[in-house]
């Protein structure tokens, strides 16, 4: 809905129900709640009467347990070789190797870039700080780029703005599940020669354009934490394009299968050992034939439940472009511009707490704010510490709810209506 639409719908400020609805019979959140019902802040009663969270993570079923006790009759490594070869053919990668952990495979990859020490990579500051802190062991700089504060993801524009001599690799991160704008980040990498990476950490199975997130950069790395979209308590994959690449990845970590012109360090590699834990990728190869369904059935109920919600005035979701193939997984993020709704984010969040809303202030640690970036000790370059604007007005207007991993109907109409409830009391709220 265009922002023109969406306010004469709302008619910004109205405390008139609007009592619409859209096509498909989905009840769209109104502004104003029947007869003003008192808030269960005030003492009025509660709105959302269905217990337990409904976000269970992870979930694993028979497949799983039988894949772990096959391995346990039999151990082996050999859930490894076939974990990296379903991942190639699943996503069509050229080559992917299987770590320990995402930071391993990102460590591996910013290894594999092989670049002079002093070198630049163009990263957002919100993000885990495997995305930046393993670039200090070969002497790589993070630049530290701003976030669209209504997306979570990379700002082209902001990067465009911190662009140096030094500048080699841009590293985007798709917040959450939604691919960032690869195209456009694509195009002016080529245009600048920079090399292109991925964290896919996010975004198993993500696309932009019908192309899968970790197919854009030169190098992608995706994790299986057991927080992620898909887990294995613990794991990550690296994947790339080039082989060259691919060899001096796996050298770094993989001491018994190194290739390429790194053959004559097998035995020893480089010094690292950090395979995968078998029963890790057991875990993973169940979780990849469930991936696609799960995240068709995940996207249409947290739609089910935002396309009502930002239909409230200032209250908004993560954008999302018409070609893109998002998933969701680990939170729901919507965001509140406390001028347009009349009230702030806290008085918001507590009166949906109230409510029963599983709802909370979402603040993402920032990186550039953390004490190991102003500590040159430990930089071969050290980095800059920039201002922020769009990470700071994410940080100050997030709204987080749970992501639902199970069919919730009853608590998503109850959502509904309390945030309905919330909204028609937002000027006695402020």
């Amino acid at each position: 809905m265009s922002e023109q639409t969406r306010r004469t719908f709302l008619q910004a400020g109205s405390a008139v129900a609007v009592g619409a609805s859209v096509a498909g019979g989905i009840t769209l959140a109104k502004d104003a709640a029947p007869a003003l019902e008192p808030l269960a802040l005030h003492g009025g009663p509660k709105t959302v009467s269905v217990t337990g969270s409904g976000s269970q993570w992870p979930v694993y079923g028979v497949e799983e347990e039988q894949a772990v006790l096959d391995l346990l009759r039999r151990p082996s490594y050999d859930p490894l070789a076939l974990l990296e070869r379903e991942w190639r053919e699943y996503f069509d990668f050229k080559h992917a190797k299987a770590f320990c952990n995402g930071t391993s495979a990102l460590t591996s990859m910013f290894f594999a870039l092989d670049l002079p020490p002093g070198s630049e990579i163009l990263v957002p500051s919100y993000t885990f700080f495997a995305s930046i802190v393993p670039m200090r062991h070969f002497g790589l700089v993070p630049v530290f780029v701003d976030i669209n504060p209504r997306t979570l993801n990379f700002d082209l524009e902001d990067a465009k703005k911190r662009l140096t001599k030094n500048s080699r690799a841009v590293l985007p991160i798709h917040w959450f599940g939604l691919p960032c704008d690869m195209d456009q980040i694509n195009d002016w990498a080529d245009e600048k020669g920079l090399i292109v990476l991925e964290d896919a950490a996010h975004a198993h199975g993500a696309k932009l354009q019908d192309k899968y997130m970790g197919q854009w950069g030169r190098m992608a790395m995706f994790s299986y934490q057991m927080s992620k979209p898909l887990p294995a308590m613990e794991g990550g994959m690296g994947v790339y394009q080039e082989k060259d690449d691919f060899d001096r990845a796996t050298a770094f970590g993989h001491y018994n299968q190194c290739s390429g012109k790194y053959a004559r360090f097998r035995g020893t590699g480089l010094g690292l050992k950090l395979r995968m834990h078998p029963m890790a990728a057991a875990l993973a190869r169940c979780q990849l034939e469930k991936l696609a369904l799960r995240n068709t059935t995940g996207v249409e109920q947290t739609r089910s439940l935002n396309d009502r919600l930002i239909q409230l005035t200032g209250l908004y979701d993560q954008t999302t472009r018409s070609d893109c193939e998002r998933l969701y997984y680990g939170a729901n993020v919507l965001f509140i511009d406390e001028k347009q709704a009349g009230m702030s984010r806290a008085a918001c969040v507590k009166a949906l707490q109230a409510e029963g809303v599983q709802a909370r202030a979402y603040t993402y640690p920032l990186q550039h704010e953390m004490a190991l970036y102003s500590d040159a000790a430990w930089w071969h370059h050290p980095p800059l510490i920039p201002d922020l604007p769009g990470s700071a007005q994410a940080n100050a207007t997030s709204i987080s709810l749970p992501y639902f991993t199970s069919e919730q109907p009853e608590r998503i109409d109850q959502y509904v209506r309390a945030f309905e409830k919330v909204w028609a009391h937002r000027r006695a709220l402020a």
